[in-house]
């Protein structure tokens, strides 16, 4: 197949070299010119003629004649969003394909998930955490054919990026490359040979395992790592979300290549994958592509669903020491799993306008305006939640002062169980509402932004109408109907709390003796 480019005659090629000294060039002029406004500003006033600057006095009670021409902002009128067409099929092997012809680059990108994150670890050993990790670290580190530096020099050549992730409930393998032919059909073929016949050289794992168990052992200098690795595993216990995904120092070293092709040959599999596909292609086109892809995988069997995490039932304060002047704070629960249906949709897109008052990351937000801007006490707080296959963390995490910890804490839960009490306001959701209406074109605004959402899905099986009716659910939100998810979402009284820092914040002291209770 051969696809054709059609790219203006004023449009230049530029060597790395070339790229580099524009660049520079550019950073260079624009520094100079920063500079030199800067100086002028600050100096100009020394050097005004007295005469004229009387001359020119300002009425300060006028309105600014700029500002009084802008229109207000309830007369701006309703985004239209076009959402890309999305064509969905099947391989000749079974695997589910969302595609989206995007003509106006000459690139495809590719991204093969798997039901196979590294909460499937323990299904290979019972403590083999990490295996998943490795997997995805080695998968482009040499195939049967092509040895590491062989299979580099290959990808390079292409100038393709090809590279494999896992998380807690899946793994990725995905590739961006050109659309012709002469770049394209190879990545596909590289793509193909590192699912399908990875190497796993020994060398290399122990290679691999030592630099990893350096980057562990590093981690126990990183507060927000020992918070975030505590909070998973008080929150999920047996599940086996609770582990981090790299694994741990203590069961890093027992992976063996066995370890690996098992995990391989088990999960990475045609019944549990899903594929998305975004670029310069036809539809024929990308339905040859996605059979080469999948024509040499194993058929294999769809993976077990994972079992359902049980929430805490009482609060839980958990305070790792640590040399520092600050304390790292994560509060929160089980949140909820990635929802399917439409009546599960809603209270998941209400939730999401109600939190993102409560707690989302702009200096709108409640948590951010108290805990941060009326008392000092941080320089940001935010929460949000992270629906997975099973129900996934809802998490709110800040730093602050060791001495300021439990006040910080206790203010913040005021503002949560106040919030609760007496929800949100009409003017705040439609704030919060027209920013997610407006924002969302930019989730699509380029290929690989479409073929993430195409990705996501297809991985949780969501329906074809997900993203073509985002604005819907939002224009469904209402006002009664959020402040009621919010309450029947987040319980407070149970949250669990994890602090790293000098200081453990439970302790008694004079300044310190609240309790978190709901008000």
């Amino acid at each position: 197949m051969t696809y054709k480019t059609s790219i203006s005659p004023i449009v230049k090629i530029f060597t790395t070299d070339n790229i580099h000294s524009i660049r520079k060039s550019f950073l260079t002029s624009t520094l100079t010119l920063s500079i030199t406004l800067a100086l002028t500003a600050l100096v100009a006033p020394a050097y005004a003629d007295e005469n004229r600057a009387s001359a020119a006095t300002v009425d300060t009670s006028a309105p600014i004649a700029a500002l009084s021409k802008l229109s207000s902002l309830d007369n701006v009128k309703q985004l239209k969003v076009t959402v890309p067409t999305i064509e969905y099929f099947n391989t000749s092997s079974g695997v589910p394909v969302a595609f989206v012809r995007a003509e106006a680059l000459p690139i495809v990108d590719i991204d093969l998930r798997f039901n196979a994150g590294s909460a499937r670890d323990g299904d290979i050993r019972a403590d083999g955490f990490g295996i998943a990790n490795m997997v995805a670290t080695m998968l482009p580190q040499g195939t049967a054919s092509l040895a590491e530096d062989d299979f580099t020099r290959a990808v390079e050549t292409l100038g393709v990026n090809l590279d494999s992730s896992v998380y807690k409930d899946m793994f990725i393998v995905s590739l961006r490359s050109l659309s012709d032919d002469e770049h394209l059909l190879p990545a596909v073929e590289l793509m193909t040979q590192m699912l399908t016949t990875p190497s796993f050289d020994t060398k290399i794992l122990a290679r691999n395992k030592a630099r990893l168990l350096v980057g562990l052992q590093q981690q126990k200098q990183d507060p927000g790592s020992l918070a975030s690795i505590a909070f998973n595993q008080a929150l999920y216990g047996t599940h086996p979300y609770a582990h981090p995904t790299s694994g741990t120092l203590d069961t890093v070293p027992s992976i063996t290549q066995k370890d690996l092709t098992e995990f391989q040959k088990r999960y990475l599999v045609a019944a549990n994958a899903s594929l998305a596909i975004t670029g310069n292609l036809t539809l024929s086109q990308a339905k040859k592509m996605a059979d080469s892809l999948t024509a040499d995988l194993s058929i294999g069997k769809k993976a077990a669903n994972l079992p359902e995490p049980k929430p805490l039932t009482k609060a839980q304060h958990i305070h790792i020491p640590f040399p520092s002047t600050q304390t790292t704070v994560l509060m929160g629960q089980l949140g909820e799993k990635r929802a399917t249906d439409p009546t599960a949709q809603q209270q998941q897109t209400n939730f999401a306008v109600g939190n993102e008052v409560l707690a989302g990351g702009d200096f709108n937000a409640r948590l951010m305006t108290e805990i941060r801007q009326n008392l000092g006490y941080t320089y940001g707080i935010s929460g949000s939640m992270s629906p997975m296959l099973t129900r996934g963390p809802y998490q709110i995490g800040f730093a602050t002062r060791n001495d300021k910890a439990r006040a910080a804490i206790d203010a913040s839960i005021e503002v949560i169980n106040n919030t609760l009490d007496k929800g949100i306001t009409g003017a705040e959701m439609q704030l919060t509402t027209d920013n997610l209406k407006n924002s969302f074109p930019m989730g699509f605004a380029s290929n690989a932004g479409i073929n993430g959402l195409l990705g996501m899905m297809n991985f949780y099986q969501l329906p074809d109408d997900y993203l073509s009716n985002y604005i819907t659910r939002i224009d469904k939100v209402k006002l009664p109907a959020v402040n009621q998810t919010l309450r029947d979402t987040l319980q407070p009284d149970t949250f669990l709390i994890v602090t790293v820092g000098e200081n453990n914040p439970w302790e008694s002291t004079k300044d310190n003796k609240q309790k978190i209770t709901r008000r």
